[in-house]
């Protein structure tokens, strides 16, 4: 069966599915990104602070070389750093991504995170104490340049992530261009319900980010909980004679929300999307949402003291 699309609300469709690149280690993404076009994959998730957008490039040229796909076969997005903010610096920014992506445009760039870190200063700008250096930039400013991004036809739609409701509601006040996607972590962990709820009554689509419980993730502490262990997710798998990874990917197709989940090994890739065969019953989702207990796998508690902070309020 193949993979549906979700319609944005500005006509665009993104497939519901896709590959997730964060922590995708340069020597590996290229291969990943090949292996996952050959496999089916047709959506694929980048962002300019993971460090590998040229290597994710080089492999769409290489697809394309080789006329497994041609460009507009595919649904890339990619996503504006902190250090970028300001209203002036949002379209050179996009422009560096569409130089290491090696293509003419994304079809959807977001906010990746709601605050701003100061400008000029790298990627990662700390002070003497090595604390993270926060700007004040707006959001509201940054969202202009977004705005004049997708109208100088560089990227198809624009959207943000990690933004909380109220954060969604200031930039709609104002917007001449509405948000077209929030990119939220979503896992039975951290369910996202009345987010996901307000998102769709404001016509904005949401994409699944660490929908496996990113196991991977450079923080993961001891007494963490495992998602992919968890024995009720690994008996409904048993039920259907999948993996607990690719229930856990279903759960979010099922509930009409696009997934990326990221993995460079080759059999994972062809795995994750074996999810188009089987459905969960109504039943087994709330069960999977029952397993809510608002645990974030990525809460950058570092950034809490900053006023644009998005997890201070209830969704």
């Amino acid at each position: 069966m193949s993979c549906p699309n979700v319609k944005l609300n500005d006509g665009t469709e993104i497939p519901i599915f896709g590959l997730g690149t964060w922590k995708s280690q340069p020597n590996a993404v290229k291969s990943a990104v090949i292996d996952a076009v050959k496999a089916g994959y047709r959506h694929i998730d980048c962002a300019f602070v993971y460090g590998n957008e040229n290597e994710v490039g080089d492999a769409l040229t290489e697809l394309f070389k080789e006329g497994v796909v041609k460009r507009e076969d595919l649904f890339i997005t990619s996503k504006l750093w902190n250090a970028f903010h300001s209203t002036h610096l949002v379209k050179p920014a996009l422009e560096e991504t569409l130089k290491l992506l090696k293509t003419d445009y994304l079809d959807l760039y977001l906010i990746h995170w709601p605050f701003g870190y100061a400008e000029g200063e790298g990627n990662f700008p700390v002070d003497k104490d090595n604390k993270t250096k926060l700007s004040d930039v707006d959001y509201l400013d940054t969202w202009k340049g977004m705005e004049m991004v997708k109208k100088a036809g560089l990227t198809k739609s624009i959207g943000v992530s990690n933004f909380n409701h109220e954060q969604i509601d200031r930039i709609l006040a104002v917007c001449e261009i509405p948000p077209s996607m929030n990119q939220v972590e979503c896992h039975p962990y951290l369910i996202q319900n009345k987010l996901i709820e307000y998102c769709k009554s404001k016509n904005i689509a949401v994409t699944a980010y660490s929908p496996l419980g990113s196991p991977d993730r450079p923080w993961a502490k001891e007494g963490d909980p495992s998602l992919m262990d968890d024995p009720k997710v690994k008996k409904i798998a048993e039920k259907y004679g999948k993996t607990s990874a690719q229930v856990l990917i279903r759960f979010q197709i099922d509930r009409g929300i696009v997934v990326i989940p990221k993995s460079v090994t080759k059999e994972r890739i062809e795995d994750n999307m074996k999810v188009f065969d089987f459905k969960l019953t109504p039943e087994e989702i709330k069960e999977l949402e029952s397993f809510d207990r608002g645990f974030r796998f990525c809460a950058l508690e570092w950034i809490k003291g900053h006023k644009h902070y998005p997890f201070s309020v209830e969704y």
